[in-house]
C-alpha cells in the first residue's frame, strides 16, 4: 500500500495567514510552488500518495490563522495520511541569517529522524547552510496532526543568497525533500 504523504503548503496566497516576503518573492508562492511539485513527484512514484493543502495558488483555507492552520491538520487528519509536511521560508530582521532547518514535535521521534534526512537532502542539493532540527512543540501543525509531521523551512527569504535558491530552485527543493523521504524509508530512487 502507498505511503500517504500531506503536504501542506504554508500560508495563504494573501489575507489572513499570508507569509513572509523578501527580494520581491513571497513566502505562499514559493511554498505552493514547491508542494505541487513534490506531489507531483511523490504520485509518480508508486510508492507514495500525495495530497496539498492548496489545489490552487489563488486558494485561501480558513478564516483567521487559527482556523487556517486547523484546516490544514482537518484535511490530513481526515485523509488520514501517514506523514505530514509543512512547507515554510524563513525570515528574520537580520539579512545574514541563512540556512534551512525542519521543526518536530519531540526529540527522537519518527518525525525527528524524518526530518534529519530531509534536512541533510536539502543542504547536500541546495548547498544551504545547516541550521538543524529543532524542537518545538508549540507549532500547531506539529502538535495537532495525527501522524508524524516535520516543518521545513527552506531557506531564509530576507538573505539574498537564499533567496536566490528559492526563487530560482523550487523542482530541486521539492526533489530534495522527495530524496529525504526517500532515505528515511530506505528506498532507492525511481
Amino acid at each position: 500500500m502507498a505511503i500517504r504523504i500531506f503536504i501542506d503548503q504554508g500560508h495563504n496566497p494573501q489575507g489572513i495567514n499570508a507569509g513572509a516576503e523578501g527580494f520581491g518573492l513571497r513566502e505562499q508562492d514559493i511554498t505552493y510552488q514547491v508542494g505541487i511539485y513534490l506531489a507531483n513527484i511523490l504520485n509518480g512514484d508508486p510508492r507514495f500518495e500525495a495530497r496539498t493543502s492548496r489545489t490552487s495558488p489563488e486558494q485561501v483555507l480558513g478564516y483567521s490563522n487559527t482556523s487556517s492552520l486547523a484546516e490544514r491538520v482537518r484535511l490530513a487528519n481526515t485523509w488520514p495520511a501517514d506523514y505530514f509536511l509543512s512547507i515554510h521560508c524563513n525570515a528574520s530582521d537580520n539579512p545574514a541569517l541563512n540556512g534551512t532547518e525542519c521543526y518536530v514535535y519531540e526529540n527522537y521521534s519518527q518525525s525527528y529522524y524524518l526530518a534529519e534526512r530531509i534536512l541533510l537532502a536539502i543542504v547536500d542539493r541546495l548547498d544551504t547552510y545547516n541550521n538543524g532540527v529543532r524542537i518545538n512543540p508549540s507549532l500547531y501543525v506539529l502538535r495537532r496532526t495525527n501522524m508524524p509531521a516535520v516543518l521545513i523551512e527552506l531557506g531564509y527569504i530576507t538573505n539574498y543568497n537564499d533567496a536566490q535558491k528559492l526563487e530560482n530552485r523550487q523542482y530541486d527543493f521539492a526533489y530534495a525533500i522527495y530524496q529525504g523521504l526517500l532515505n528515511y524509508f530506505g528506498l532507492p530512487p525511481m
